[in-house]
């Protein structure tokens, strides 16, 4: 069936933290119509592509996007219109190129990735797909590990933690409704843990807890009593995996603990803290352990943990295969962090994930703090077999929505895919 783009509609909606963000919908000339909701960052890289906010105080506090959603309904519009929305390379090179920028600032990246993802469902809603088949083809599905934020600090909770998330990884489940049952058991096991110990057991912006703790440490150590509580074992069953987001903490060279007042550490010494984190507690991967900025020190790391867990970049890459490509070169961390809105497009985005696993990088999927009731991101770790991806907490409509898509996709395979905890090289041993 032809897919014939006619039109393109857009409104200002609210993400996940009350902030505007931009809905684009894109009508075909068969009748057909998909949409998209854009998320947005609060620990953003300093290249990713540029969201469009209108900068007016009256409104939002300048973060309103009525221009970004004028660009979609105006020249973006104009530029799209008589494309086929199948023709997903071809339509997000043509907004590319009308952007001009090579940050995506003058339309705006969310308004463009709003479009791109928007298209990507016409187009599959055209060809009689889902959208995982029609935008991975028609290998063996494979479902993601649900990496769940059960605590969270840094940037993304009003609390004592320095490290902005702390995750779990259920492993060893059947399939992934097994690991989400093993999830949410352990962070009800996590929320009688907190209670007990007269810890608060309020949420942040990801649907973790966010406790005032004594110490980083004390979250580890909490979240694996919490593993035990909930009948599992730590490493076997269910691992941990972190991102502290440590560009947040860079500054002047070191890594200041912002929060618990801990001082502040060079280089080499957050390696070492790594390093005994991972000699003591049973932790599978490592997101963003150093800044952005400290390039030197992402190699040392890497050269020295890579063999023993995953090590993931997100700031430092951005979802940008350019940057991807120089690390590769430099032998900087061994899998990327995959935003579609950190790149702008969902073409750049197959692109990125596709230069990474042909050098061996894994891929890792992820939502942003900000986020909306979008599903999109659960059919594309499907699509691209990666194996693993987070999207927060079992807790908050906005997150438990990519786990409900995924739960759906599961069951509509009846059978026909594989628990990436099964058989991904990553998988944690103890």
């Amino acid at each position: 069936m032809k897919a014939t783009i006619t039109s393109l509609s857009a409104i200002e909606i609210l993400d996940s933290r009350g902030n505007p963000t931009v809905c684009a919908t894109v009508h075909l000339e068969n009748g057909i119509t998909a949409s998209a909701s854009v998320p947005s960052g609060v620990s953003t890289g300093e290249r990713e592509a540029v969201e469009l906010r209108d900068g007016d105080p009256a409104r939002y506090g300048g973060k309103g996007v009525l221009r970004a959603v004028a660009n979609i309904e105006g020249e973006i519009a104009s530029a799209l219109r008589g494309m086929e929305a199948t023709n997903q390379d071809g339509l997000d090179r043509r907004m590319i190129d009308l952007d001009g920028t090579p940050d995506k600032s003058r339309l705006g990246a969310n308004a463009i990735i709003g479009v791109s993802m928007a298209a990507a469902r016409a187009g599959a809603a055209a060809r009689g797909l889902p959208l995982y088949r029609h935008l991975g083809g028609t290998n063996t599905p494979v479902l993601p590990v649900p990496c769940l934020n059960v605590i969270n600090g840094g940037r993304h909770a009003d609390n004592t933690v320095d490290f902005q998330e702390f995750k779990i990884a259920p492993l060893s489940a059947p399939n992934f409704r097994e690991a989400i049952r093993m999830g949410v058991e352990t962070f009800q096991a996590l929320k009688g843990i907190l209670h007990d110990r007269h810890y608060g057991t309020g949420i942040g912006d990801e649907g973790g807890f966010a406790p005032d703790l004594e110490t980083n440490d004390e979250a580890v150590e909490i979240i694996l009593a919490a593993i035990e509580k909930a009948g599992y074992r730590a490493g076997d069953d269910i691992a941990i995996c972190l991102d502290p987001a440590t560009s947040e903490m860079w500054k002047d060279g070191r890594y200041e603990f912002f929060k618990s007042g801990a001082g502040s550490m060079s280089s080499d010494e957050m390696i070492d803290l790594w390093r005994a984190w991972i000699d003591r507690y049973p932790i599978a991967l490592l997101e963003d352990p150093l800044g952005e900025e400290d390039w030197a020190g992402w190699t040392r790391l890497t050269a020295e943990l890579g063999s023993r867990r995953e090590i993931v970049g997100d700031d430092i890459f951005c979802t940008n295969p350019a940057i991807l490509q120089e690390a590769i070169r430099q032998k900087v961390a061994n899998s990327i962090l995959i935003k579609p809105n950190q790149i702008g497009t969902v073409s750049e985005t197959l692109d990125c994930i596709a230069l990474a696993q042909s050098h061996e990088y894994r891929c890792y999927i992820s939502h942003r703090s900000g986020e909306t009731d979008d599903t999109f991101i659960a059919d594309l770790a499907v699509a691209t077999g990666v194996g693993h991806m987070k999207t927060g907490s079992c807790c908050r409509g906005e997150r438990v929505a990519k786990f409900n898509r995924l739960l759906a996709i599961e069951k509509e395979l009846d059978g026909k895919s594989i628990y990436g905890g099964q058989s991904l090289s990553w998988k944690f041993r103890g």
